[in-house]
């Protein structure tokens, strides 16, 4: 029995067999709140006498007609029904019922408590139109999309053609749509319900009117910032018909912000889909802006490379989500206000370094088998360091040269499906370069090498050499090469200067940049400047000590974020303690001008308080640490990111007499002039004093009354399994209870995993984690059991008096070497990271 999986063998097995047409969905949305009626029409050409499978996941099929001849709804068999004896033009029709979900997959349903009123949404990547309606599931069998919905009467419905006029009877609507381009089945989409937004317009490239709208469920209509959005939804349209040389391919673009949503958005064929966490309650830091913005930037870019141009096959994933990324990045720094963008990559890039450094780490075009191996690859790899090493690709290409090629590329490739080595060649007759031997050592081997500088001066300070050394720190990695720049800083009227900048590729064990030789040394080298590199960073002694004595000096946040991002990187190598870390890392923000550099850090400081440090003082390294960031949050200007930053960060390390402040900022009895108390920040600073022990339930109770919406009640949740008293009945619910909303169990999961190091008392409930994986595994769906097991996993624990974390995960791997490779993945990784927290604790003396 297959189960739900696909093969990639099958995939091509079926794509030799059939050829697909177009589908006629007709889905009928008023039948209750457990089910919704599909009816699928299907034609495709097929080998004549062949057989295949066409996918459905459903718990009841009514109707199965293959070529007006009615089959055995037995052929519906776990995820598959069986098609035989295919004529040369197929039509194929199926009646099911098909479920909602309340996990964030297939057709979502949702119930807003702040007005009763429900709404549903689809999310299908990677295998999950299946889930609503009969679909060859698979990128490669591009089709058109015909869909017919009937809702209750007063909603609205969304999908990848303009929404048409209703047909209106007296308690549904039906909405009739024309039928969409060829696209393949995973950028479908269906938004319905009561939603409420913004129109606009813009003109194409080509001369088009597309229209534009900007949607939310109506109880967060205040909140949906409208302007904002499609300013920079215009803005990047204007940057990529221009960069691509094609105009926008579809007809209409809506972005519709939706509830419970596992990811940031998907790139829906002009039917993008966001978390509605991106509507924000209080007043958002630049960074957040700017976050929101890039993701904007990123579904958009998608609508050619992904939507217009699509991969054949999951393992070209990488390529479609890290070409996104970069474009994004470079988009918002070319046209839009957030010119800084590069430096906010920073924090993506750490994600992809971080993941390049696990037991687990893949090629970037990684060997893609099945489904499962495709869900355990949306990971840092794939977007960040993907994106990084494309930013690479461009420098060693020539950003004309890459131009030329994409267009070349969309020219030849527009609505078909693509492998990657169809990019290469175009870019590689632009550029007139070989791209084999790069493309083998940066996508196809796994794994980060060390960059460090090495220099020698005359005795008058003259630099004699100046040479860029790079290192293999990890088994299975090749040296690289790398365009990158080293820049010379000196102090002058007390701001860190640039004075030289040399730029050059680096490539083999030692590189010299021979630019350098003859100058004066400056007092800081920046290896890696502009952060264009993909690799570890070491600065030489003098350098960095330099640096971190002056790291506010700097004029320009994105060497400062070069500096601190090679800091963090020996705290968790176990180079540094994290006491030093910490002692650094506080005038950096305390002097930091970049708002997502400051939360980046931030957040580096209390994971090194909180994971990182010593036990046996770590009562103390916290306690320094939130008296220090709170004298520092109440000294910010009025209004500032920094003031909300710091405020934050300040609650979540909170002990002692902060905790006093945090329950006077709630009450009311002190006030920091210019931020609200109110939304995600009370309900942050509530869930810390929760964790505390400082609160108590029926306190959380009295704030949910207040705040009666959907983010309330996620928080009130979430606090609440913060509790002490409630921790463990909380621990067990969150393993064995398949009914709780996905976001829900998401806000609960963060705020039990990122308070475990007040609650040393959890060392009681590793056993029953470690016994309960499996079962996980077996009863939730992907995403949250992923979610369930990585962030559950006792990380937070390691180095405290009773169990050994370490001996815990290593005796579940030996007793469970016939566990699914996508689980013992999750354990793999979790395990080296208590690796490295046993370490860099062990350093922290």
């Amino acid at each position: 029995m297959p189960g739900q999986n696909l093969t990639r063998a099958e995939a091509v097995s079926r794509k030799n067999v059939v050829d697909v047409h177009s589908y006629d969905v007709a889905l009928d949305l008023t039948q209750g709140e457990e089910t919704f009626r599909s009816h699928t029409v299907v034609t495709f050409s097929a080998t004549e006498g062949e057989s295949t499978f066409i996918d459905l996941i459903s718990p009841f099929v009514h109707r199965i007609v293959l070529n007006g001849k009615e089959l055995e709804t037995g052929l519906h068999q776990d995820s598959r029904i069986a098609l035989s004896d295919l004529q040369d033009s197929n039509t194929l029709e199926v009646a099911a019922d098909c479920a909602y979900m309340h996990t964030g997959e297939g057709m979502h349903r949702f119930v807003d408590p702040a007005d009763g009123q429900a709404y549903v949404y689809t999310q299908f990547e990677v295998p999950d139109s299946r889930r609503v309606f009969a679909v060859f599931e698979q990128p490669d069998l591009k089709a058109t999309f015909k869909f017919k919905v009937t809702v209750p009467a007063g909603w609205v419905v969304f999908s990848n053609s303009i929404t048409p006029a209703p047909q209106k009877d007296q308690d549904a609507w039906t909405y009739d749509f024309e039928p969409s381009e060829k696209i393949s089945s995973y950028i479908t989409a269906i938004v319905a319900g009561p939603y409420k937004g913004v129109t606009d317009q813009l003109t194409s490239s080509d001369g088009r009117t597309i229209p534009l709208g900007v949607y939310c469920r109506a109880s967060l209509e205040e909140h949906l910032d409208a302007d904002r959005i499609i300013d920079v939804t215009k803005q990047g349209f204007g940057f990529y018909e221009k960069m691509y040389n094609r105009p926008y391919p579809f007809t209409k673009y809506d972005q519709i912000f939706v509830p419970e949503y596992n990811a940031g958005a998907m790139e829906n064929a002009g039917c993008i889909t966001f978390r509605d966490q991106y509507l924000f309650r209080t007043p958002p830091t630049r960074a957040q802006l700017g976050t929101r913005a890039n993701t904007i930037l990123h579904e958009l870019a998608h609508m050619w490379f992904g939507d217009l141009v699509t991969m054949k096959w999951w393992n070209d994933l990488w390529l479609n989500e890290s070409f996104a990324e970069f474009m994004s990045h470079q988009c918002s720094a070319e046209a839009t206000e957030y010119e800084d963008a590069w430096t906010a990559f920073g924090s993506r890039k750490a994600w992809g370094t971080t993941q390049d450094q696990l037991p687990s780490t893949h090629p970037i075009a990684a060997e893609i088998n099945d489904l499962n191996d495709i869900e355990v690859n949306f990971d840092g790899i794939t977007y960040a360091k993907g994106a990084a090493v494309l930013r690479q690709l461009v420098a060693y290409v020539g950003r004309e040269n890459f131009e030329k090629g994409l267009h070349a590329y969309f020219d030849e490739h527009a609505w078909g499906n693509t492998e990657l080595a169809d990019l290469l060649s175009k870019l590689s007759e632009a550029s007139g370069r070989d791209l084999d031997e790069w493309a083998k050592v940066w996508l196809q081997e796994a794994g980060i090498t060390l960059l460090r500088t090495s220099v020698s001066t005359d005795e008058d300070g003259t630099i004699r050499d100046l040479s860029i050394v790079q290192e293999l720190p990890m088994e299975g990695t090749s040296l690289r090469p790398h365009r990158l720049t080293v820049g010379a800083y000196n102090l002058q009227d007390g701001k860190l200067v640039r004075t030289a900048r040399w730029e050059l590729d680096v490539d083999g064990a030692r590189t010299p940049v021979s630019e350098a030789v003859g100058t004066k040394r400056p007092d800081v080298i920046v290896l890696n400047d502009e952060d264009l590199g993909y690799a570890k960073i070491r600065l030489d002694e003098d350098s960095f000590k330099f640096a971190l004595d002056h790291i506010g000096d700097f004029e320009d946040p994105l060497p400062r974020s070069v500096v601190m991002q090679s800091l963090w990187d020996q705290c968790r190598d176990g180079q540094i303690s994290a006491r030093a870390y910490i002692d650094a890392s506080l005038p950096s923000v305390a002097a930091e001008t970049d708002s997502a550099q400051r939360a980046l850090v931030a957040s580096h400081m209390i994971a090194a308080a909180t994971v990182y440090s010593n036990p046996a003082t770590r009562d103390q390294t916290v306690a320094d640490l939130s008296r220090r960031l709170h004298l520092m949050a109440v000294a910010q200007p009025s209004g500032s990111d920094a003031q909300k930053q710091l405020l934050l960060a300040a609650a979540h390390v909170a002990v002692g007499a902060e905790l006093d402040w945090l329950k006077a900022l709630l009450d009311g009895s002190e006030t920091m002039t210019g931020i609200e108390i109110k939304s995600e920040v009370r309900w942050t600073l509530i869930r810390e004093l929760a964790a505390a022990g400082a609160i108590d339930e029926a306190f959380i109770d009295e704030e949910l009354a207040a705040d009666d919406t959907l983010s309330g009640r996620e928080e009130a949740a979430a606090s609440k399994a913060s509790l002490p008293s409630n921790r463990q009945g909380a621990h067990e619910r969150m393993l064995s209870d398949t009914s709780i909303p996905n976001g829900t169990l998401s806000e609960m999961l963060s705020a039990y995993s990122s308070t475990g190091w007040r609650n040393p008392g959890d060392t009681a409930h590793i056993d029953h984690y470690f016994e309960q994986i499996n079962s996980v595994w077996d009863s939730f769906t992907f995403h949250m059991a992923e979610d369930i097991i990585n962030d559950l996993f006792p990380d937070q624990l390691v180095g405290l008096p009773g169990e050994d974390v370490v001996a815990q995960a290593e005796k579940w791997l030996q007793e469970n070497e016939q566990a699914t490779p996508a689980l013992r993945r999750c354990i793999i990784e979790c395990l080296d990271f208590a690796k490295r927290a046993s370490k860099a604790q062990a350093a922290d003396k």
